[in-house]
Parts: structure tokens; sequence; C-alpha cells
């Protein structure tokens, strides 16, 4: 209350500053500009002291100095004119009825003067004092507008008023300045003293109009549609994005006792349209705690988050096989870091090319569980080198599934891809000849238990384009994009590999795993999506050009063959598809024959064999 009071006296003074200078320089320029012009000191006192005692009331009476000065608005600038208007009219009027009327050229003269000071000494006063409140802090409060005026908005608004004084407390942080809520019986309704604004279509209006710096999306039991919805709508706007993770990742124990401290930044997986996958970390823990654990292609994307997964389920060992080494020995120092000898990990600079390199390795760490990662990705590469993706994808995954055989491996868990699906290029092709070089193995194999997982693109990994439309936008050069309809399936890679994980967990041999990714994406639509969260607006700060499909590439992917048929898991979110019979006399006779052309790098007859051994492999050049 004290500090009310003193604000203002403060503020009355400043006013009754500006009146008397304003009065003084109103008569200075009167007497400049009008000849013979003269009025008394005494008379000037009496202008003065009216124009204070009205033009305070009529102020005070409009809520003028009510306003903290965080608050104050252009609405407040308005009212403060307006007050000085009535009371200057006032005055002017009460002057009149006594016939001691200044002219009305000295009233606008002074009116404006006088209004000016008082408003200009509020707007720098109003810096000021936010520049005196910030000085010394690490952080300033940033302009908040929440999504949802449930329960968790509610928390949120409750944690964000109870740690005002503290600065210290994350929820310090954010000044909410409203709500949307697409519940109309909300509109114009207030949670703590915070209004709902609008619905979730008005967020980008809202957001200019308030001068919203950040959005916090609140509504952690939304559909998976409407959450993609919503959050496209945000990222239509210049403001950093929030959200609160869906209902059943929520935490709430001895460590995580608020919900603001959950809130995380938006990222691009928020805008699939689906919640993330979840996995039986239980069956996961008991299939790899204790055992030797082979990862081929270590140190790629996907085989790299397999170690970190792998590590926190207490192996035995994790042996890293890679022929990159410094993706490799990243990896490497990464669970180092994490787990110091808690685990132990051998990285091996090697390549699954090499029979008797591998025998050796297999011979001397005689791994329990083998996960093959090691392929050559890249699609249009591919397709100028076929016989290098024979060598490495085909003859690598035959050499490393023979020695899983051999050394008694009891599992064999092979990475394949929806591009090997009816494939359209090389990559797709050698991926589809190793998914039947896997199920050959499974038919024949009396300990090795081997798998395939097949998945769609993955998000932020290595060859996918998130990483390119990022070098793209932060160099300031258009975001290339090859067709405007094409689409593709995603998933991160976290979710990637606890597929793997699980798959390897619940695998009988033969099986081809297959993962429900739900609606597909267009490519174009996450471009559009990247460059919002980069605060740009598309076509306009960054420009999307459209290139032409590239060699191999198709407009759409598949995710099971039409042989193949569906299973049913445990996982809603998994299924099976049927083991399909291989004619091994056949197989294994145009493997030698392939093998052959590879080594004489005959990329023609590589490719009229790799047509043969798949009859769906309908080979697009685009070149």
């Amino acid at each position: 209350m004290r500090k009310l009071t003193i604000r203002k006296v403060f503020l009355a003074l400043a006013d009754v500053f500006f009146i008397i200078v304003g009065t003084l320089f109103t008569n200075y320029i009167m007497s400049r500009i009008i000849p013979n012009y003269t009025v008394s000191y005494r008379f000037l006192m009496y202008i003065v002291t009216l124009d204070a005692i009205l033009c305070l009331l009529v102020l005070y009476a409009m809520g003028a100095y009510s306003r903290t000065w965080k608050s104050i608005n252009k609405k407040d600038y308005l009212f403060c004119g307006l007050g000085m208007f009535v009371g200057q009219f006032l005055s002017l009027l009460i002057l009149f009825l006594l016939n001691k009327s200044p002219s009305k050229l000295f009233f606008l003269v002074n009116f404006i003067l006088i209004t000016t000071g008082s408003i200009l000494f509020r707007i720098i006063f109003k810096k000021t004092f936010k520049d005196i409140i910030n000085a010394g802090k690490y952080y300033d409060a940033e302009r908040t507008l929440i999504v949802g005026a449930g329960k968790a908005a509610t928390m949120i608004i409750n944690e964000i008023a109870s740690s005002k004084n503290d600065e210290n407390n994350l929820s310090s942080n954010y000044e909410v300045i409203g709500l949307v809520d697409d519940d109309r019986s909300k509109l114009r309704s207030n949670i703590n003293g915070v209004k709902v604004l609008g619905t979730t279509q008005d967020i980008p209006e809202i957001a200019e109009s308030f001068k919203i710096e950040q959005i916090i999306f609140a509504i952690p039991s939304c559909s998976e549609k409407d959450r993609k919805r919503i959050l496209e709508i945000c990222s239509k706007t210049k403001c950093r994005i929030k959200v609160i993770p869906f209902l059943g990742n929520l935490i709430f124990d001895s460590s995580h006792t608020e919900l603001i401290s959950q809130v995380k930044d938006i990222k691009l997986e928020d805008l699939l349209g689906r919640e993330p996958i979840s996995f039986d970390k239980k069956d996961i823990k008991e299939f790899i705690a204790g055992q030797v654990c082979m990862v081929t292609g270590g140190g790629g994307s996907i085989g790299s988050e397999l170690v970190r997964q792998i590590a926190k389920y207490n192996p035995k060992q994790i042996i890293i096989v890679d022929i990159y080494e410094n993706n490799a020995y990243e990896i490497q120092q990464e669970v180092l870091m994490e787990y110091g000898d808690k685990v132990d990990i051998k990285t091996l600079i090697s390549s699954v090319r090499d029979y008797q390199k591998m025998d050796k390795i297999f011979k001397e760490y005689r791994p329990n569980i083998v996960f093959h990662a090691a392929a050559h990705k890249h699609v249009p590469l591919m397709e100028y080198v076929p016989e290098e993706a024979v060598k490495n994808n085909i003859f690598g995954t035959f050499n490393v599934a023979t020695l899983a055989e051999v050394y008694k491996a009891d599992k064999f868990v092979m990475i394949s891809t929806d591009k090997a699906v009816n494939p359209t290029n090389v990559m797709g092709c050698t991926k589809r000849v190793c998914e039947m070089i896997i199920q050959y193995k499974a038919q024949f194999s009396t300990h090795t238990e081997f798998v395939t997982t097949r998945f769609g693109n993955v998000l932020g990994s290595n060859g996918s384009v998130i990483p390119l439309f990022r070098r793209q936008i932060e160099s300031g050069k258009p975001v290339t994009v090859t067709h405007p309809e094409i689409i593709r399936y995603f998933m991160t890679i976290p979710e990637a590999v606890s597929l793997v994980l699980e798959a390897g967990a619940m695998a009988k041999g033969g099986d081809i795993f297959v993962l429900d990714m739900g609606e597909p994406v267009k490519i174009v639509t996450l471009a559009e999506n990247l460059i919002r969260m980069y605060g740009k607006i598309p076509y306009e700060d960054v420009e999307i050009k459209f290139t032409g499909l590239r060699p191999g590439e198709k407009l759409y992917e598949e995710l099971l063959m039409d042989e193949e048929g569906l299973k049913k898991t445990s996982n809603k979110k998994i299924f099976i598809g049927n083991q399909i019979n291989i004619e091994p006399d056949k197989l294994l006779s145009q493997l030698d024959e392939i093998e052959k052309y590879a080594n004489e790098n005959n990329s023609d007859k590589v490719v009229e064999i790799l047509e043969e051994m798949v009859p769906t492999f309908n080979h697009q050049t685009n070149m």
C-alpha cells in the first residue's frame, strides 16, 4: 500500500511540474509571436493552480494513477491526454465565467505542451523503471500466451503468480498476457486475473496485437489431430513455442513438483500429428541386461542412438563396429562421460564388407545380440554406384548374419526401411534383398533368431531432409524440396531405436516388424513449419524451391508389401508382417552372380540382377 501511495504522489507531482512549466513556456511563446502580449504573473499562477487542481482530479477519476508502471499501455496514454484536455477545458470554462479567460491560442498551445510532456514522461519513466527493475537480473519475463484455459493453464498461472518475488524460480521468467480456448463459454472469463482473449484461430492476431513473445501449449490431454492443428497455427506466428508433454508423460514426484518445469520447446516431431510411441521398457531391460551387444554402423544416427539406449539397460558389453572413426569415437566418448566404467564399451573401426575381419571380431567378443545398422542409405548417391550399395548393404548384411549364426548369437536384428517396399531405387532394392537374406537365414537357423525392423524416415538422421533444411535456413539460402506433393512417413530417432529394441525382445525369427506411423506428412509442409520455427515466414523471408524428383525417388513410401499381411503385437503401434518363404537355391545363385558383377564394378549388370531378384523393383532413375 505504501508503494502504491508513493507512486501516485510521484506521478501527480510530475504532472503538476509539467503543468507549471508548460504554462510558463506557453506564456513565453505567446509573448514572442503576438505583439504587445502581456499577462501578469499573478494571472499565470491563477491558471496554473486551476489547471493543476482540475487536471489531477480528472486524471485521478479516470484511473490514470491506479496502474503500475509495468502495465501502462497505449490506452493509458490516450486517457492521460483526454484527462488533460478535460481538466484544462474545465479550467478555461471557469475562467470564462469569471471573465478572465486567456486566448484560445494560449489554451491550445498550453494543452499541447502539457499533454506532450506528461505522456513522454510516462513513456520514458516506464522504460527506465523496467530497466531498473531488471538491472542485475539474468532474465526478462517474456510476454506469454497460454493455449488452453483448463486445469493445466490454471496450474501454470498460479505457479507464475506465486514465484514473482523469486528470481531463481523458473516460473518468474513468464508474464502471462492472456489465454485462448476453443470452448466459447470461456471467452471473456479469466483465471487469476488473466483473460481468455479468443479461440485458437485468433492466435496469430492476438500474438501480433499483444506483442506476444512466446506461446505455451497447455492442453496435455488434447487429441493428436487437434494438437497438430493448433501447433501449426502457433507456428504461423514469430513466437517461441513451448509445449506441455502428453498427459501420460507428465511427472509429479519429489523432483517434479511444478508443471511449468516440464514445459519444453516445441520440436518438429510435435507437428507429426500423433502421440510419441511408447514401448515396454521392462521387456527391453530383460532383453539387454547382462548381454554382449554388437552394433554395426554404431557411429551413425540410428546406430549411436542404439548405443545410448542399450547403455541404459545394464549390458555386459557394447561392441561398436563402424568404418567411420570420427562418429564412432564421438559416441564412445559420450557413453564413457555418462557412465564411466559402469559400461564396458569397445569401439572397433572395421568394415562389414570384410568377412575375415568380422569373423575375428565375432570370435573374440561372442556377441549375444547383434544390431545391424551399417548400410549405405543415401538414395541419389547409390543410383550412381549401385555396385557399392550391393557390396555394403547386401554382402555386409550377409557377412554379419552368417557370422551371427556361426557364433550362435541369440538374436540378430536388421534395420530396414520403407524404401524396401516396391522399391524404385537401388538403395531400397538392396535393402529388400537384405530382408530376403534375413528371412532365408531365419528359415534354416537352429539357434539365432533373425528379425527385421522396418520404418519410415527418421527425423534428424544422417541423410534426412531436416539437417539439410536447417543448414539452408541458417545460411540464408532457399529451402529445396523436390516436389510439392511428395509425402513421407516420419518418426523420431528414439522411437526408431526403441522399435528396434522391442522388436528384438519379442522376435520369434523371420518376422518383419512394422510401425504404425500415423498419417504421412508432406515434405513441403515440414519445410514450412521448420521455417516458422526459426521465426521466419515461408516464401517471404525464406524461399522454397522445387527442384524435381531425384534419381530413384518416388512421391510416396509404403510400409508393407501386399503379400506380407499383418499381425498384431502386444504394442498396438507395432505389427508383424508374415514371413515369406524364400527359395534358398535361387537366392544363393543370384547372390553369387550379383557379387561377381559388383566386384567387377559393372553397374548395368548389377541393376539388371537386382531387377531379377526383386520383381517389384520398378527402377526410376530420373536422371
